[in-house]
């Protein structure tokens, strides 16, 4: 898989001003660029920092702004004042500015040289001035932003700009998510349903609704050595009864029956282009007419640890939110999942929720190589046996 970092960038822009001359433009411009070098090469951020230059009045600041808003790699903007920038300036900048914005409040030099500081060096290092100033007009203006404070080589303050570049890559990519409900979503479920307009003017969110019928015409279009091929992939890739590979009983043809929803949906998902989907137990096709035999559970897995969002009985919000933790979460040690509050446990200050599902628990959270099985599976329009 490759690395959904590699697709971004962020943007640093340095502040500044031309009050003290030509050479200390210069020097803010070598310092900038040795900071940025310094963060790409820590190996602590997940996103590629691109100097952009100083900004040195308002018609700077707003053309560096429109031109990030414009640029489809730039999923953010780092803004740094190394010496007294005038607030009044960023205003019409930042009135423009429609991507995510870190003001990060750190100097190019860690300490302070005693010995040998001057006026020239006290007018060329003001970054706690023009960080302040900068401050004051981001509050004024209502800006929303992630403030970090702290030398930029420090570890603390790697790991608050790399938590931020996750954010906004989970952002960028919900920009444009697709998610589509295959039969709509459960009959009188509440907690699934949602205002699919406001979704998407205030988080990018498309939620379409396709019909199972059409989901079935890549079903019935699924050749038979393609789900023989990815039957013995499970069969390599989990823990199971060696039973379980017999040909003819009523559980191998289910863990094909499996194997072949799998290549359904991960085709019909890459043609329309969508990053999610929901399911749901009320409408799986008629089994007559090749129709799922069962909800497509191991699909459904399989298919949220590749990035895809998942959410069950319609619930199109926890398939989009899914989809952005899987783009945040890339890298870490630790995984996601698809999770649904199910059994309390009260036990006073040890009370807990057992968190789980039915089937579609992704694997990338799994302590252990996940074991294949198959149960009977007694709820929805088929009870039945189902792999797990």
């Amino acid at each position: 898989m490759n690395n959904v970092f590699d697709q971004y960038e962020v943007w640093f822009v340095t502040g500044a001003q031309l009050l003290y001359g030509g050479d200390a433009v210069i020097a803010v411009d070598a310092h900038s660029n040795e900071m940025v070098n310094g963060l790409n090469e820590s190996g602590k951020l997940p996103v590629k920092v691109v100097y952009k230059g100083t900004a040195n009045s308002s018609k700077e600041v707003e053309a560096v702004f429109k031109a990030a808003n414009n640029d489809e790699k730039c999923i953010g903007v780092i803004t740094w004042m190394h010496t007294f920038s005038p607030a009044k300036m960023w205003i019409h900048g930042l009135q423009q500015l429609k991507k995510p914005l870190l003001h990060l409040h750190t100097q190019f030099n860690k300490e302070i040289p005693w010995d040998t500081m001057d006026m020239d060096f006290m007018n060329l290092n003001q970054s706690a001035h023009g960080d302040r100033e900068f401050g004051h007009i981001c509050t004024r203006m209502r800006i929303r932003r992630k403030v970090v404070v702290g030398y930029w080589k420090e570890e603390d303050t790697l790991h608050k700009i790399a938590v931020w570049m996750r954010v906004c890559a989970g952002w960028a990519d919900s920009q444009d998510m697709l998610i589509i409900r295959f039969g709509d979503q459960m009959n009188n479920v509440a907690v699934t349903d949602g205002d699919k307009v406001e979704a998407e003017q205030r988080m990018g969110y498309h939620v379409d609704y396709c019909p199972v019928s059409e989901l079935m015409e890549y079903h019935k279009d699924i050749k038979n050595a393609d789900v023989d091929a990815l039957v013995a992939t499970y069969f390599k890739e989990y823990d199971h009864d060696a039973s379980l590979e017999d040909k003819s009983t009523e559980a191998y043809q289910k863990v094909w029956n499996a194997a072949k929803a799998e290549l359904a949906m991960r085709a019909i998902l890459k043609a329309k282009g969508a990053k999610g989907f929901t399911t749901n137990f009320d409408d799986l096709g008629d089994i007559e007419y090749n129709g799922f035999d069962q909800i497509p559970g191991l699909a459904s897995q399989r298919l949220m640890a590749e990035g895809y969002g998942f959410g069950a009985e319609g619930d199109w919000k926890s398939a989009a939110l899914y989809r952005t933790v899987w783009v945040m979460n890339q890298g870490l040690p630790k995984g996601c999942s698809f999770l649904e509050d199910y059994t309390l446990n009260f036990d006073g200050a040890r009370s807990s929720i057992l968190q789980s599902h039915m089937l579609e628990i992704c694997p990338l959270i799994a302590a252990n190589k996940p074991r294949l099985e198959v149960h009977f599976l007694g709820i929805g329009i088929r009870k039945s046996q189902t792999a797990r």
